[in-house]
Protein backbone atom coordinates (compact mmCIF):
# COMPACT_ATOMS: atom_id res chain seq x y z
CA UNK A 1 0.00 0.00 0.00
CA UNK A 2 2.48 2.63 0.61
CA UNK A 3 4.23 2.07 -2.83
CA UNK A 4 1.15 2.87 -4.62
CA UNK A 5 1.02 5.70 -2.47
CA UNK A 6 4.55 6.77 -3.46
CA UNK A 7 3.88 5.91 -7.39
CA UNK A 8 0.78 7.62 -7.59
CA UNK A 9 2.24 10.90 -5.79
CA UNK A 10 5.20 10.69 -8.01
CA UNK A 11 3.37 11.28 -10.98
CA UNK A 12 1.98 14.63 -12.20
CA UNK A 13 -1.81 14.80 -11.79
CA UNK A 14 -4.07 15.70 -14.86
CA UNK A 15 -4.21 19.46 -13.23
CA UNK A 16 -0.69 20.00 -12.84
CA UNK A 17 0.24 18.97 -16.31
CA UNK A 18 -2.84 20.95 -17.50
CA UNK A 19 -1.29 24.03 -15.58
CA UNK A 20 2.57 23.48 -17.04
CA UNK A 21 1.25 22.84 -20.71
CA UNK A 22 -0.99 26.50 -20.20
CA UNK A 23 2.24 28.29 -18.80
CA UNK A 24 4.13 26.96 -21.49
CA UNK A 25 1.66 27.92 -24.15
CA UNK A 26 0.93 31.42 -22.74
CA UNK A 27 5.00 31.52 -22.75
CA UNK A 28 5.36 30.37 -26.48
CA UNK A 29 2.55 33.27 -27.20
CA UNK A 30 4.06 36.11 -25.24
CA UNK A 31 7.37 35.96 -26.85
CA UNK A 32 5.93 35.38 -30.19
CA UNK A 33 3.87 38.31 -29.75
CA UNK A 34 6.69 40.27 -28.08
CA UNK A 35 8.82 39.15 -30.86
CA UNK A 36 6.47 40.08 -33.74
CA UNK A 37 5.84 43.50 -31.91
CA UNK A 38 9.30 44.09 -31.86
CA UNK A 39 10.18 43.58 -35.52
CA UNK A 40 6.67 45.48 -36.76
CA UNK A 41 7.82 48.52 -34.25
CA UNK A 42 11.58 48.41 -35.89
CA UNK A 43 10.32 48.61 -39.32
CA UNK A 44 7.89 51.22 -38.63
CA UNK A 45 10.88 53.29 -37.01
CA UNK A 46 12.96 52.09 -39.99
CA UNK A 47 10.29 53.29 -42.30
CA UNK A 48 9.10 56.53 -40.71
CA UNK A 49 13.07 57.67 -40.49
CA UNK A 50 13.28 57.05 -44.45
CA UNK A 51 9.93 59.14 -44.83
CA UNK A 52 10.90 61.79 -42.61
CA UNK A 53 14.73 62.17 -44.12
CA UNK A 54 12.83 61.99 -47.35
CA UNK A 55 10.24 64.99 -46.77
CA UNK A 56 13.12 67.04 -45.07
CA UNK A 57 15.05 66.84 -47.94
CA UNK A 58 12.92 67.33 -50.72
CA UNK A 59 11.49 70.78 -48.53
CA UNK A 60 15.27 71.91 -48.52
CA UNK A 61 15.51 71.11 -52.27
CA UNK A 62 12.35 73.25 -53.24
CA UNK A 63 13.44 76.07 -51.49
CA UNK A 64 14.83 78.50 -53.99
CA UNK A 65 17.98 80.28 -51.98
CA UNK A 66 19.53 76.90 -52.25
CA UNK A 67 19.76 77.44 -56.14
CA UNK A 68 20.98 80.78 -55.91
CA UNK A 69 23.55 80.00 -53.18
CA UNK A 70 25.21 76.91 -54.89
CA UNK A 71 25.44 79.41 -57.38
CA UNK A 72 27.95 82.24 -55.52
CA UNK A 73 30.99 81.76 -55.15
CA UNK A 74 31.25 80.54 -51.66
CA UNK A 75 28.04 78.19 -50.86
CA UNK A 76 29.30 77.45 -47.50
CA UNK A 77 28.71 80.85 -46.10
CA UNK A 78 25.08 80.40 -46.94
CA UNK A 79 24.17 77.34 -46.93
CA UNK A 80 25.59 76.32 -43.43
CA UNK A 81 23.80 78.09 -41.01
CA UNK A 82 20.83 77.40 -43.24
CA UNK A 83 21.57 73.60 -42.51
CA UNK A 84 22.24 74.48 -38.77
CA UNK A 85 18.74 75.83 -38.29
CA UNK A 86 16.96 73.10 -40.16
CA UNK A 87 19.15 70.59 -37.87
CA UNK A 88 17.55 72.31 -34.79
CA UNK A 89 14.15 72.62 -36.14
CA UNK A 90 13.65 68.57 -37.63
CA UNK A 91 15.55 66.74 -34.88
CA UNK A 92 17.28 65.10 -38.30
CA UNK A 93 20.63 63.88 -37.56
CA UNK A 94 22.30 65.60 -40.96
CA UNK A 95 21.80 67.73 -43.38
CA UNK A 96 24.19 68.20 -46.25
CA UNK A 97 24.24 70.16 -49.39
CA UNK A 98 26.96 69.27 -51.93
CA UNK A 99 27.85 70.05 -55.73
CA UNK A 100 26.19 67.67 -58.48
CA UNK A 101 29.61 66.39 -57.97
CA UNK A 102 29.16 65.08 -54.40
CA UNK A 103 31.37 68.08 -52.55
CA UNK A 104 29.93 69.04 -49.21
CA UNK A 105 28.96 72.89 -48.90
CA UNK A 106 27.80 71.71 -45.17
CA UNK A 107 28.05 68.90 -42.70
CA UNK A 108 27.44 68.83 -38.62
CA UNK A 109 31.32 68.51 -38.59
CA UNK A 110 32.86 71.55 -40.21
CA UNK A 111 36.01 70.54 -40.34
CA UNK A 112 34.35 67.99 -42.95
CA UNK A 113 33.52 70.51 -45.36
CA UNK A 114 34.75 70.47 -48.55
CA UNK A 115 35.00 66.98 -48.41
CA UNK A 116 33.02 63.91 -50.50
CA UNK A 117 30.03 62.66 -49.48
CA UNK A 118 30.37 59.38 -48.52
CA UNK A 119 27.36 57.28 -49.87
CA UNK A 120 25.21 56.52 -53.18
CA UNK A 121 24.62 59.51 -55.31
CA UNK A 122 24.29 58.65 -58.58
CA UNK A 123 20.67 58.43 -59.25
CA UNK A 124 20.08 61.69 -57.10
CA UNK A 125 22.78 63.24 -60.15
CA UNK A 126 20.57 61.87 -62.63
CA UNK A 127 17.31 63.70 -60.98
CA UNK A 128 16.34 60.78 -59.19
CA UNK A 129 16.00 60.33 -55.68
CA UNK A 130 17.74 57.64 -53.20
CA UNK A 131 17.08 56.49 -50.13
CA UNK A 132 19.51 54.11 -48.46
CA UNK A 133 21.27 52.65 -45.46
CA UNK A 134 24.56 53.07 -45.45
CA UNK A 135 27.90 53.98 -42.70
CA UNK A 136 28.78 57.31 -43.57
CA UNK A 137 31.43 59.75 -41.61
CA UNK A 138 28.41 59.76 -38.44
CA UNK A 139 28.03 55.90 -38.20
CA UNK A 140 25.50 53.94 -40.12
CA UNK A 141 22.09 56.28 -41.22
CA UNK A 142 18.78 56.13 -42.81
CA UNK A 143 18.96 58.79 -45.36
CA UNK A 144 17.97 60.40 -48.12
CA UNK A 145 19.02 61.76 -51.18
CA UNK A 146 17.33 64.51 -53.54
CA UNK A 147 18.58 67.03 -56.26
CA UNK A 148 18.23 70.52 -56.62
CA UNK A 149 16.93 71.95 -59.80
CA UNK A 150 17.73 75.66 -61.69
CA UNK A 151 15.35 77.88 -63.42
CA UNK A 152 16.25 75.25 -66.18
CA UNK A 153 15.48 72.41 -64.19
CA UNK A 154 19.15 71.19 -63.98
CA UNK A 155 21.04 69.57 -61.36
CA UNK A 156 22.73 72.39 -59.60
CA UNK A 157 23.58 70.85 -56.14
CA UNK A 158 22.07 67.90 -53.90
CA UNK A 159 21.00 67.89 -50.80
CA UNK A 160 21.12 64.75 -48.16
CA UNK A 161 19.47 64.09 -45.10
CA UNK A 162 19.79 61.43 -42.57
CA UNK A 163 19.09 59.82 -38.78
CA UNK A 164 21.43 57.57 -37.31
CA UNK A 165 20.88 54.08 -36.11
CA UNK A 166 21.60 55.20 -32.51
CA UNK A 167 18.77 57.42 -32.65
CA UNK A 168 16.44 55.30 -34.45
CA UNK A 169 17.67 52.37 -31.87
CA UNK A 170 16.94 54.70 -28.99
CA UNK A 171 13.56 55.40 -30.17
CA UNK A 172 12.60 51.84 -30.89
CA UNK A 173 13.55 51.05 -27.02
CA UNK A 174 10.88 53.98 -25.77
CA UNK A 175 8.30 51.87 -27.74
CA UNK A 176 9.61 48.24 -26.79
CA UNK A 177 9.37 48.93 -22.70
CA UNK A 178 5.64 49.38 -23.19
CA UNK A 179 5.44 46.14 -24.93
CA UNK A 180 7.58 44.10 -22.47
CA UNK A 181 5.15 45.71 -19.74
CA UNK A 182 2.18 44.28 -21.57
CA UNK A 183 3.66 40.83 -22.03
CA UNK A 184 4.73 40.86 -18.68
CA UNK A 185 1.12 41.61 -17.53
CA UNK A 186 -0.12 38.94 -20.06
CA UNK A 187 2.38 36.15 -18.97
CA UNK A 188 0.90 37.23 -14.92
CA UNK A 189 -2.99 37.01 -16.39
CA UNK A 190 -2.32 34.13 -18.18
CA UNK A 191 -0.69 32.19 -15.08
CA UNK A 192 -3.03 32.67 -12.79
CA UNK A 193 -5.68 32.04 -14.88
CA UNK A 194 -4.52 28.36 -15.77
CA UNK A 195 -3.71 27.94 -12.14
CA UNK A 196 -7.50 28.76 -11.29
CA UNK A 197 -8.26 26.55 -14.13
CA UNK A 198 -5.62 24.07 -12.50
CA UNK A 199 -6.77 23.91 -9.08
CA UNK A 200 -10.79 23.88 -10.28
CA UNK A 201 -9.63 20.73 -12.51
CA UNK A 202 -7.59 19.52 -9.28
CA UNK A 203 -11.03 19.60 -7.37
CA UNK A 204 -13.05 17.87 -9.91
CA UNK A 205 -10.86 15.08 -10.75
CA UNK A 206 -9.28 14.54 -7.15
CA UNK A 207 -5.54 14.78 -8.39
CA UNK A 208 -5.93 12.09 -10.73
CA UNK A 209 -3.40 11.27 -13.08
CA UNK A 210 -4.37 11.27 -16.42
CA UNK A 211 -3.51 7.55 -17.02
CA UNK A 212 -5.47 6.24 -13.99
CA UNK A 213 -8.52 8.83 -15.08
CA UNK A 214 -8.15 6.60 -18.77
CA UNK A 215 -8.32 2.93 -16.95
CA UNK A 216 -11.17 4.58 -14.39
CA UNK A 217 -12.67 5.12 -17.50
CA UNK A 218 -11.92 1.88 -19.27
CA UNK A 219 -13.50 0.32 -16.36
CA UNK A 220 -16.19 2.18 -15.62
CA UNK A 221 -17.56 1.73 -19.24
CA UNK A 222 -16.58 -2.27 -19.28
CA UNK A 223 -18.55 -2.73 -15.95
CA UNK A 224 -21.68 -0.51 -17.39
CA UNK A 225 -21.85 -2.31 -20.55
CA UNK A 226 -20.91 -5.94 -19.39
CA UNK A 227 -24.14 -6.26 -15.94
CA UNK A 228 -27.41 -7.61 -16.40
CA UNK A 229 -28.97 -4.75 -14.36
CA UNK A 230 -29.62 -1.64 -15.51
CA UNK A 231 -28.03 1.51 -14.58
CA UNK A 232 -29.57 4.94 -15.10
CA UNK A 233 -28.82 7.96 -13.61
CA UNK A 234 -31.11 11.02 -13.90
CA UNK A 235 -30.22 14.68 -13.33
CA UNK A 236 -31.75 16.96 -11.10
CA UNK A 237 -33.89 18.24 -13.90
CA UNK A 238 -35.30 15.12 -14.75
CA UNK A 239 -32.94 14.52 -17.97
CA UNK A 240 -31.11 10.89 -18.83
CA UNK A 241 -27.67 11.48 -17.98
CA UNK A 242 -26.34 7.67 -18.22
CA UNK A 243 -28.18 4.81 -19.55
CA UNK A 244 -26.75 1.83 -20.25
CA UNK A 245 -27.29 -1.38 -22.35
CA UNK A 246 -29.19 -3.38 -19.78
CA UNK A 247 -31.45 -0.30 -18.51
CA UNK A 248 -32.12 0.38 -22.49
CA UNK A 249 -33.26 -3.70 -22.96
CA UNK A 250 -35.54 -3.01 -19.64
CA UNK A 251 -36.93 -0.11 -20.36
CA UNK A 252 -37.27 -1.21 -23.98
CA UNK A 253 -34.93 1.72 -25.92
CA UNK A 254 -34.60 1.87 -29.10
CA UNK A 255 -32.72 4.53 -29.13
CA UNK A 256 -29.83 6.02 -26.92
CA UNK A 257 -31.94 8.46 -24.21
CA UNK A 258 -28.95 10.44 -23.14
CA UNK A 259 -30.50 14.04 -22.76
CA UNK A 260 -33.72 13.49 -23.04
CA UNK A 261 -36.42 14.21 -20.27
CA UNK A 262 -37.83 11.29 -18.86
CA UNK A 263 -41.49 12.36 -19.99
CA UNK A 264 -40.88 12.18 -23.16
CA UNK A 265 -39.52 8.01 -22.94
CA UNK A 266 -42.92 6.41 -22.92
CA UNK A 267 -42.73 5.01 -19.28
CA UNK A 268 -45.31 4.76 -17.16
CA UNK A 269 -45.74 7.58 -15.20
CA UNK A 270 -45.66 5.62 -11.91
CA UNK A 271 -42.06 4.79 -13.09
CA UNK A 272 -41.18 8.31 -13.92
CA UNK A 273 -42.06 8.99 -10.36
CA UNK A 274 -40.10 6.46 -9.14
CA UNK A 275 -37.03 7.74 -10.82
CA UNK A 276 -37.01 11.10 -9.95
CA UNK A 277 -38.31 10.61 -6.44
CA UNK A 278 -36.05 11.99 -3.80
CA UNK A 279 -36.08 11.46 0.34
CA UNK A 280 -38.09 13.64 2.45
CA UNK A 281 -36.25 16.05 5.18
CA UNK A 282 -33.99 18.67 5.58
CA UNK A 283 -30.86 18.44 3.10
CA UNK A 284 -27.98 17.87 4.92
CA UNK A 285 -25.22 20.22 5.61
CA UNK A 286 -22.46 20.74 3.59
CA UNK A 287 -19.16 18.63 4.59
CA UNK A 288 -15.47 19.02 3.35
CA UNK A 289 -15.25 15.42 2.90
CA UNK A 290 -17.32 13.60 -0.12
CA UNK A 291 -20.64 12.62 0.16
CA UNK A 292 -21.43 11.33 -3.27
CA UNK A 293 -24.30 8.59 -2.50
CA UNK A 294 -26.80 8.56 -0.04
CA UNK A 295 -28.46 4.99 1.66
CA UNK A 296 -30.62 3.43 -0.89
CA UNK A 297 -34.17 3.66 -0.77
CA UNK A 298 -36.69 0.50 -0.55
CA UNK A 299 -37.01 -1.74 -3.72
CA UNK A 300 -40.03 -1.10 -5.58
CA UNK A 301 -42.14 -3.49 -8.06
CA UNK A 302 -43.18 -1.44 -11.26
CA UNK A 303 -44.65 -3.03 -14.03
CA UNK A 304 -44.20 -2.27 -17.29
CA UNK A 305 -45.71 -3.73 -20.81
CA UNK A 306 -43.66 -6.36 -20.74
CA UNK A 307 -41.76 -6.74 -17.57
CA UNK A 308 -41.68 -6.63 -14.20
CA UNK A 309 -39.36 -4.44 -12.41
CA UNK A 310 -37.64 -4.30 -8.81
CA UNK A 311 -36.22 -0.64 -8.82
CA UNK A 312 -33.85 1.03 -6.18
CA UNK A 313 -32.93 4.28 -6.48
CA UNK A 314 -30.34 6.00 -4.97
CA UNK A 315 -29.84 9.75 -4.49
CA UNK A 316 -26.21 11.52 -5.16
CA UNK A 317 -24.84 14.33 -3.19
CA UNK A 318 -22.18 16.59 -4.19
CA UNK A 319 -21.12 19.00 -0.73
CA UNK A 320 -24.70 18.37 0.72
CA UNK A 321 -26.49 19.03 -2.85
CA UNK A 322 -28.46 16.43 -4.30
CA UNK A 323 -26.64 15.48 -8.12
CA UNK A 324 -29.69 13.22 -9.68
CA UNK A 325 -30.51 9.98 -8.98
CA UNK A 326 -29.15 6.48 -9.58
CA UNK A 327 -31.36 3.95 -10.42
CA UNK A 328 -30.81 0.64 -10.74
CA UNK A 329 -33.37 -1.90 -12.71
CA UNK A 330 -33.43 -5.98 -12.33
CA UNK A 331 -35.95 -7.92 -14.15
CA UNK A 332 -38.17 -9.80 -11.65
CA UNK A 333 -40.73 -10.95 -14.88
CA UNK A 334 -39.40 -14.54 -15.00
CA UNK A 335 -39.76 -14.87 -10.94
CA UNK A 336 -43.03 -12.89 -10.66
CA UNK A 337 -43.78 -15.58 -13.61
CA UNK A 338 -42.82 -18.28 -11.72
CA UNK A 339 -44.29 -17.21 -8.47
CA UNK A 340 -47.48 -17.14 -9.75
CA UNK A 341 -47.46 -20.46 -11.32
CA UNK A 342 -46.06 -21.22 -7.52
CA UNK A 343 -49.22 -19.63 -6.45
CA UNK A 344 -51.22 -21.63 -9.00
CA UNK A 345 -49.84 -24.74 -8.04
CA UNK A 346 -50.47 -23.94 -4.48
CA UNK A 347 -53.79 -23.04 -4.50
CA UNK A 348 -54.48 -26.85 -6.52
CA UNK A 349 -52.63 -28.41 -3.78
CA UNK A 350 -54.99 -26.82 -0.99
CA UNK A 351 -57.75 -27.35 -2.86
CA UNK A 352 -56.42 -31.26 -3.33
CA UNK A 353 -56.09 -31.10 0.69
CA UNK A 354 -59.57 -29.83 0.89
CA UNK A 355 -61.07 -32.07 -0.99
CA UNK A 356 -58.68 -35.28 0.58
CA UNK A 357 -60.59 -33.83 3.78
CA UNK A 358 -63.76 -33.72 1.96
CA UNK A 359 -63.47 -36.99 0.88
CA UNK A 360 -62.56 -38.39 4.56
CA UNK A 361 -65.37 -36.79 6.02
CA UNK A 362 -67.77 -38.63 3.29
CA UNK A 363 -65.80 -42.12 3.70
CA UNK A 364 -66.86 -41.51 7.38
CA UNK A 365 -70.40 -41.09 6.90
CA UNK A 366 -69.99 -43.68 4.38
CA UNK A 367 -69.23 -46.12 6.86
CA UNK A 368 -71.13 -45.17 9.32
CA UNK A 369 -74.51 -45.59 7.21
CA UNK A 370 -73.11 -49.28 7.04
CA UNK A 371 -72.58 -49.69 10.21
CA UNK A 372 -75.95 -48.72 11.18
CA UNK A 373 -77.65 -51.06 8.43
CA UNK A 374 -78.30 -49.13 6.23
CA UNK A 375 -76.55 -49.58 2.99
CA UNK A 376 -78.81 -48.26 0.48
CA UNK A 377 -78.48 -44.77 1.81
CA UNK A 378 -74.82 -45.16 1.92
CA UNK A 379 -74.52 -45.84 -1.59
CA UNK A 380 -76.56 -43.29 -2.91
CA UNK A 381 -74.88 -40.72 -0.54
CA UNK A 382 -71.30 -41.83 -2.39
CA UNK A 383 -72.60 -41.96 -6.09
CA UNK A 384 -74.33 -38.51 -5.73
CA UNK A 385 -71.35 -36.91 -4.28
CA UNK A 386 -69.08 -38.44 -6.50
CA UNK A 387 -71.34 -37.63 -9.73
CA UNK A 388 -71.18 -33.98 -8.86
CA UNK A 389 -67.59 -33.81 -9.28
CA UNK A 390 -66.64 -36.05 -12.00
CA UNK A 391 -69.28 -33.92 -13.45
CA UNK A 392 -67.69 -30.68 -12.79
CA UNK A 393 -64.56 -32.30 -13.95
CA UNK A 394 -65.69 -34.00 -17.22
CA UNK A 395 -67.18 -30.51 -18.52
CA UNK A 396 -63.99 -28.58 -18.08
CA UNK A 397 -61.80 -31.42 -19.75
CA UNK A 398 -64.23 -31.30 -22.60
CA UNK A 399 -65.38 -28.30 -23.30
CA UNK A 400 -61.23 -26.95 -22.54
CA UNK A 401 -58.85 -28.05 -24.87
CA UNK A 402 -56.13 -25.83 -23.02
CA UNK A 403 -54.65 -28.55 -19.56
CA UNK A 404 -53.36 -25.52 -17.82
CA UNK A 405 -56.32 -23.29 -18.59
CA UNK A 406 -58.20 -26.89 -17.36
CA UNK A 407 -56.55 -27.56 -14.20
CA UNK A 408 -56.55 -23.51 -13.13
CA UNK A 409 -60.30 -23.62 -13.26
CA UNK A 410 -60.57 -26.97 -11.30
CA UNK A 411 -58.27 -25.96 -8.62
CA UNK A 412 -60.20 -22.52 -8.27
CA UNK A 413 -63.29 -24.56 -8.22
CA UNK A 414 -62.17 -26.31 -5.16
CA UNK A 415 -60.99 -23.42 -3.64
CA UNK A 416 -64.00 -21.72 -3.93
CA UNK A 417 -65.80 -24.41 -2.45
CA UNK A 418 -63.67 -24.67 0.67
CA UNK A 419 -63.96 -20.80 1.11
CA UNK A 420 -67.60 -21.12 1.02
CA UNK A 421 -68.01 -19.26 -2.54
CA UNK A 422 -70.43 -20.68 -4.88
CA UNK A 423 -68.28 -21.68 -8.41
CA UNK A 424 -70.15 -21.44 -11.43
CA UNK A 425 -68.34 -22.22 -14.83
CA UNK A 426 -70.93 -21.06 -17.63
CA UNK A 427 -72.38 -24.15 -19.98
CA UNK A 428 -71.11 -21.92 -23.57
CA UNK A 429 -67.52 -22.44 -22.04
CA UNK A 430 -65.96 -24.04 -24.85
CA UNK A 431 -61.74 -23.07 -25.55
CA UNK A 432 -60.33 -25.13 -28.51
CA UNK A 433 -56.43 -25.49 -28.84
CA UNK A 434 -55.33 -22.32 -29.11
CA UNK A 435 -52.06 -23.04 -30.54
CA UNK A 436 -48.28 -21.07 -29.73
CA UNK A 437 -50.26 -17.65 -30.05
CA UNK A 438 -51.54 -17.07 -26.61
CA UNK A 439 -49.35 -19.06 -24.00
CA UNK A 440 -50.68 -20.75 -21.19
CA UNK A 441 -48.59 -19.46 -18.62
CA UNK A 442 -50.03 -15.87 -19.99
CA UNK A 443 -53.47 -17.32 -19.03
CA UNK A 444 -52.67 -18.41 -16.11
CA UNK A 445 -51.92 -14.89 -14.85
CA UNK A 446 -54.58 -13.29 -16.47
CA UNK A 447 -57.73 -15.66 -15.61
CA UNK A 448 -56.18 -16.54 -12.31
CA UNK A 449 -56.08 -13.14 -10.95
CA UNK A 450 -59.21 -12.03 -12.13
CA UNK A 451 -60.87 -15.48 -10.16
CA UNK A 452 -58.59 -14.48 -6.91
CA UNK A 453 -59.77 -11.26 -6.99
CA UNK A 454 -63.23 -12.62 -8.07
CA UNK A 455 -63.09 -14.77 -5.10
CA UNK A 456 -62.16 -12.10 -2.60
CA UNK A 457 -64.47 -9.78 -3.46
CA UNK A 458 -67.46 -12.39 -3.18
CA UNK A 459 -66.36 -13.02 0.39
CA UNK A 460 -66.10 -9.28 1.56
CA UNK A 461 -69.73 -8.76 0.11
CA UNK A 462 -72.81 -8.63 1.51
CA UNK A 463 -75.95 -10.13 1.82
CA UNK A 464 -76.49 -13.67 -0.44
CA UNK A 465 -74.21 -16.28 -0.92
CA UNK A 466 -70.79 -15.73 -2.30
CA UNK A 467 -70.73 -16.32 -5.63
CA UNK A 468 -68.13 -15.93 -8.82
CA UNK A 469 -69.07 -17.04 -12.19
CA UNK A 470 -66.88 -17.59 -14.81
CA UNK A 471 -66.91 -18.28 -18.71
CA UNK A 472 -64.20 -18.48 -20.92
CA UNK A 473 -64.94 -19.24 -24.73
CA UNK A 474 -63.65 -18.37 -28.30
CA UNK A 475 -65.50 -15.43 -30.10
CA UNK A 476 -64.93 -14.94 -33.67
CA UNK A 477 -61.59 -15.53 -33.63
CA UNK A 478 -60.44 -13.90 -30.24
CA UNK A 479 -60.25 -15.22 -26.76
CA UNK A 480 -63.32 -14.10 -24.61
CA UNK A 481 -62.86 -14.45 -20.56
CA UNK A 482 -65.51 -13.13 -18.38
CA UNK A 483 -64.92 -13.47 -14.24
CA UNK A 484 -68.51 -11.70 -12.28
CA UNK A 485 -68.99 -11.69 -9.09
CA UNK A 486 -71.35 -10.14 -6.17
CA UNK A 487 -69.21 -8.65 -4.31
CA UNK A 488 -69.03 -4.52 -3.57
CA UNK A 489 -67.46 -3.96 -7.24
CA UNK A 490 -65.63 -1.45 -8.67
CA UNK A 491 -66.01 2.59 -8.01
CA UNK A 492 -66.47 3.67 -11.60
CA UNK A 493 -63.67 6.63 -10.72
CA UNK A 494 -61.21 3.71 -9.67
CA UNK A 495 -61.39 1.63 -13.15
CA UNK A 496 -58.62 4.06 -14.77
CA UNK A 497 -55.97 3.45 -12.40
CA UNK A 498 -56.60 -0.42 -11.00
CA UNK A 499 -54.82 -1.51 -13.64
CA UNK A 500 -51.18 -0.07 -12.51
CA UNK A 501 -48.99 -1.00 -10.05
CA UNK A 502 -49.82 -0.70 -5.90
CA UNK A 503 -53.78 -0.14 -6.87
CA UNK A 504 -56.01 -2.33 -4.61
CA UNK A 505 -59.28 -2.80 -2.45
CA UNK A 506 -57.58 -4.12 -0.06
CA UNK A 507 -56.02 -2.54 3.20
CA UNK A 508 -52.71 -4.79 4.20
CA UNK A 509 -49.39 -4.54 1.92
CA UNK A 510 -48.24 -6.26 -0.46
CA UNK A 511 -51.09 -6.54 -2.21
CA UNK A 512 -51.78 -3.98 -5.87
CA UNK A 513 -49.80 -6.48 -8.36
CA UNK A 514 -52.25 -9.23 -9.58
CA UNK A 515 -54.36 -6.92 -11.95
CA UNK A 516 -50.99 -4.86 -12.97
CA UNK A 517 -49.54 -8.12 -14.60
CA UNK A 518 -53.50 -8.87 -16.40
CA UNK A 519 -53.18 -5.40 -17.89
CA UNK A 520 -49.32 -6.14 -18.85
CA UNK A 521 -50.63 -9.65 -20.24
CA UNK A 522 -53.33 -7.94 -21.81
CA UNK A 523 -51.35 -5.26 -23.75
CA UNK A 524 -48.53 -7.68 -25.11
CA UNK A 525 -51.58 -9.21 -26.74
CA UNK A 526 -53.29 -6.15 -27.85
CA UNK A 527 -56.31 -6.82 -26.31
CA UNK A 528 -58.61 -5.13 -23.79
CA UNK A 529 -59.94 -5.36 -20.65
CA UNK A 530 -63.62 -4.10 -19.45
CA UNK A 531 -64.60 -3.60 -16.54
CA UNK A 532 -68.40 -3.29 -15.46
CA UNK A 533 -71.15 -3.85 -13.00
CA UNK A 534 -74.02 -6.66 -12.57
CA UNK A 535 -74.85 -6.68 -8.70
CA UNK A 536 -71.11 -7.39 -8.49
CA UNK A 537 -67.48 -6.58 -10.32
CA UNK A 538 -67.63 -7.63 -13.90
CA UNK A 539 -64.09 -7.67 -15.93
CA UNK A 540 -64.50 -8.86 -19.61
CA UNK A 541 -61.03 -9.78 -21.53
CA UNK A 542 -60.65 -10.23 -25.17
CA UNK A 543 -57.47 -11.26 -26.68
CA UNK A 544 -56.74 -12.17 -30.77
CA UNK A 545 -56.02 -14.93 -30.81
CA UNK A 546 -54.59 -15.23 -34.50
CA UNK A 547 -51.58 -12.36 -33.05
CA UNK A 548 -48.52 -12.71 -31.31
CA UNK A 549 -47.26 -11.73 -28.38
CA UNK A 550 -45.39 -8.14 -28.39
Amino acid sequence: MPTTSRTRSSRWSLARQLLVLQLAVILVLVAGGITIAYFDSRRTTNDRASQQSLSVARAIADAPDIARAVSTPDPSATLQPFAVRVLADTGVDFVTIMSPAGIRYTHPNPSLIGLRFIGHIEAAQQGGVVTETYTGSLGPSVRAVVPVFDAQHRVVALVAVGITIAAISAELQERVWPLVGVAAAVLLVGACGGWLVSARLRRQTRGIAPDELSNLFEYHEAVLHSVREGVLLVDRDGRVGLCNDGARTLLGFNADPVGLPLGELGLPPELVAAFTATETGPAEPTRTEPTPIEPTRTEQLHVTDSRVLVVSTTVVRSGGRAQGTVVLLRDHTELQTLTGELTTARSLAEALRSQAHEAANRLHTVVSLVEIGRPEDAVEFATAELALAQELTDRVVSSIAEPVLAALLLGKAAEASERGVEFTITPDTVIEDLGPAITGRDLVTILGNLVDNGIDAAVRGSGGRPAVVVTARSDDGDLFLRVADNGPGVPEEAVGDMFRRGWSTKAAEGHGLGLALVGQAVRRYGGSVDVGRDGGAVFTVRLPKQEAPR
